[in-house]
């Protein structure tokens, strides 16, 4: 059993900063992709960004020049840095992890950019 816990999301202004943190335990492989996925209300979940083991990152382009993802494999942890934000930003932000060949999900934590 895979399980994924998200935390750093809350309320911030336009043109603020958060770090969101997934924690992943369980049967995870080294080559495993971790990432992040949001969904706003109304909308589709889409793709924000995803990092390999190895470190080679993509990312949307709507987030491009302002996210920033890394992990810790030793802690199988994913990061998400998340500057210059906008209130299109606004959504529930979801940790995923791709491990032998099975993708997971965390529950998700609420991000919510509004003056």
């Amino acid at each position: 059993q895979v399980r994924l816990v998200e935390s750093g999301g809350g309320l911030v202004q336009p043109g603020g900063s958060l770090r969101l943190s997934c924690a992943a335990s369980g049967s995870i492989s080294r080559l495993s992709v971790m990432g992040w996925y949001r969904q706003a209300p109304g909308k589709p979940r889409e793709l924000v960004a995803t990092i390999t083991a190895g470190g080679s990152t993509n990312y949307a382009d709507s987030v491009k020049g302002r996210f920033t993802i890394s992990r810790d494999n030793a802690k199988n942890t994913v990061f998400l840095q998340m500057n210059s934000l906008k209130p299109e930003d606004t959504a529930v932000y979801y940790c995923y992890c791709n491990t032998w060949g099975t993708p997971y999900w965390g529950q998700g934590t609420q991000v919510t950019v509004s003056s």
